[in-house]
């Protein structure tokens, strides 16, 4: 049993952790979780030993080996699979003393012990542990200094992995990892046999690893059974029953402070009303269940462009003085397309992204974008590039220098920077808090396509369901690259493969492309592209379809405003039913039986116009199943959440 019992911990005098206590069992693999700030972070290190409690205490059995990410890339001229088998120090020890001895009686003795720790398997394990995280057989066999920290951190990631402790400790492993390894990282750590704390804001890995969920709000914790959906229903649960016992002791604290003020100074009744003050005094107050007010993104809608927004016709990219990345790029972007890249860290897909946003240029084929194209680009860079002496509002100013200053005010009030907070320097602010400017600067002319490269990496789980919802109100383009499968579950419709040399439409959903990465059969037939020499007509086709389901959509949306209009007369009717005056304003006013009459024509209006509805949206629900893989037309992945 891993135990925490009273734990306290203070940074710079403030109390991060407060009396922290839970009790998890070994095995438990368990989601830590919390607001950017609640001491997830600082509890992980307490526990590993890193940083000592003011107060309380933790146990865990005393032969428990303790694993924890360290935050230092691992460098030098080894290789990542000699760190990685390094980090089994038994098994090295072992050789290392095998190597050296010449005494056949410990030799074997040895050799014993190997085979009972797995060791003579330990290469291939190492290699699988590395090639889930994205390292091929040539990048194994790398100098470390050869590769970039995200890379080395990976090697970090592998080389804990592989040492398999009793605790193995995890604070934000996806952060360097693309969607294919987080996949491969998710499904590794939900069969893992030891003891897991991992803090992390993916919901997909909080769901599919996990067993428990360690939630830490206002310096405390609580311990819920489940993933991270289950802890939200039995937290919104509980959020209710304190919400009611407030909403009752509040009555009660109104009534007895009612009886107080009438009855205190009367001679006869002031020794109750005394006691009722002593019951008031006693009452410990329940605090009112806290929600962010600040957590905001709300995206400006853009003004209507005819679609194509951006077409890659036989396209190449790369940088200057260099070879193409990417080449024979046929793509077509519109404007109410969502569409996320998938593919590998450097296959491309920030090349891709940048080619859209115009900060990279064709280097053969043609890009025909329209002319009053406006693109929002957001990539990691841009949040570690604010000046942490300035103000949001310094910060908007000088990218709107023509702009009254309540529309900056107005841009940051969409994304939570309202009042004070508009005024508070950079380096105050949380990750997230900077991750939220960045989105309101690169969103300020409100662009026709959002392009958004790892925009949720500094962003709690919260947060990132805020983000979900702005994608979802927006009226522009967006294309994704990104790590957090629930995300793109969401919010795209459109997948579009980033692999060897090129972008092509992948048909299958993101359930056939998890089973692709993972090897699980059936996502290679239906992510597989069309032969080159069909691209062109492949895009023709993709083009009718979507210019038809355009349509469908259109007659879906003419239908249910039919339908609300129609509604909203019925229940003006029913009002006037029940209550004459509400009519008062006609003359002459209508009689019962004219109001009867008016309710029958609207209710037959009402059924023909929800016939109408449903029979468009079956259309287009047809015309999604019936899109031809072949033609590279690109499949519903996720039910709308637009809709």
């Amino acid at each position: 049993m891993l135990t925490l019992s009273n734990v306290t911990v203070r940074l710079g005098g403030k109390v991060v952790l407060d009396r922290v206590s839970a009790s998890i069992r070994i095995r438990s693999r368990v989601g830590l979780v919390g607001r950017n700030g609640a001491g997830k972070s600082t509890l992980m290190k307490t526990v590993a030993g890193l940083r000592e409690a003011d107060d309380g205490s933790i146990g865990m059995p005393k032969d428990m080996r303790v694993g924890y990410l360290a935050q230092e890339a691992p460098g030098g001229t080894g290789t990542p699979f000699d760190r990685v088998l390094a980090a089994d120090a038994e098994r090295a020890a072992l050789l290392a003393e095998e190597a050296a001895t010449g005494d056949s009686h410990r030799i074997a003795e040895i050799h014993e012990r190997l085979n009972a720790i797995g060791a003579h398997g330990a290469p291939a394990r190492a290699a699988r542990i590395l090639a889930g995280l994205g390292f091929d057989e040539e990048a194994q066999r790398r100098p470390l200094d050869s590769l970039s920290g995200g890379w080395r951190m990976r090697v970090a990631l592998a080389a804990l992995l592989f040492s398999g402790p009793d605790l193995l400790l995890l604070d934000e492993p996806g952060n360097h990892l693309d969607l294919e390894a987080a996949l491969w990282l998710e499904s590794f750590l939900g069969s893992y046999r030891g003891t897991l704390l991992v803090i992390s804001h993916e919901r997909d890995l909080l769901n599919g690893a996990v067993d428990h969920i360690l939630h830490l709000e206002s310096g405390g914790a609580t311990l819920y059974r489940g993933g991270y959906d289950s802890f939200e229903r039995q937290r919104r649960e509980r959020l209710d029953r304190i919400e009611a016992t407030r909403s009752r002791q509040e009555r009660q604290r109104a009534r007895l402070q009612a009886f107080v003020d009438r009855w205190r100074y009367k001679a006869h009744t002031a020794r109750q009303a005394q006691s009722r003050l002593k019951a008031l005094a006693r009452m410990e107050p329940v605090a009112a269940a806290a929600e962010d007010s600040s957590l905001s993104f709300d995206f400006p809608d853009p003004a209507g462009l005819r679609p194509p927004l951006v077409v890659l016709d036989r396209a190449a990219v790369g940088y200057v003085a260099g070879e193409p990345v990417l080449s024979g790029l046929d793509l077509r972007f519109d404007p109410d397309d969502r569409v996320a890249f998938l593919g590998g860290n450097g296959n491309g897909k920030t090349t891709l992204a940048r080619l859209l946003s115009g900060r990279l240029n064709a280097m053969a084929g043609r890009l025909t974008a329209s002319g009053k194209l406006r693109v929002g680009y957001f990539a990691q860079h841009q949040v570690e590039e604010l000046e942490p002496g300035d103000t949001p509002l310094q910060h908007m100013a000088r990218l709107m220098p023509d702009a009254k200053p309540a529309m900056a005010r107005a841009q940051l009030g969409r994304f939570g920077f309202s009042g004070d907070k508009a005024e508070l320097a950079v380096r105050h602010l949380s990750g997230g808090e900077r991750a939220r400017l960045a989105l309101a600067l690169v969103t300020r002319e409100a662009p026709h396509m959002l392009i958004l490269d790892e925009p949720t990496n500094h962003l709690d789980v919260d947060a990132r369901e805020a983000l979900v919802q702005a994608l979802n109100g927006y009226g522009g383009a967006v294309v994704i690259v990104s790590h957090d499968r629930h995300l793109l579950e969401l919010t795209v419709d459109r997948l579009v493969l980033v692999a060897d040399g090129s972008a092509r439409e992948f048909a299958g959903s993101l359930d056939d492309y998890r089973d692709l990465v993972l090897g699980r059969g059936g996502g290679e037939a239906a992510g597989a592209a069309a032969p080159k020499s069909s691209r062109r007509n492949e895009r023709r086709l993709a083009a009718e379809a979507r210019d038809r389901t355009r349509a469908l959509r259109r007659a879906v949306e003419n239908a249910e405003r039919e339908v609300e209009r129609l509604a909203r007369r019925r229940r003006d009717i029913d009002r006037a039913l029940f209550d004459p005056g509400s009519d008062a304003s006609r003359e002459p006013p209508l009689t019962v039986t004219d109001l009867m009459k008016r309710r029958a024509r609207v209710e037959d209006a009402l059924g023909k116009a929800e016939a109408r509805w449903l029979a468009a949206s079956q259309a287009l629900d047809d015309a999604g199943a019936a899109r031809n893989p072949a033609a590279s037309v690109p499949a519903t992945t996720t039910a709308d959440a637009r809709r």
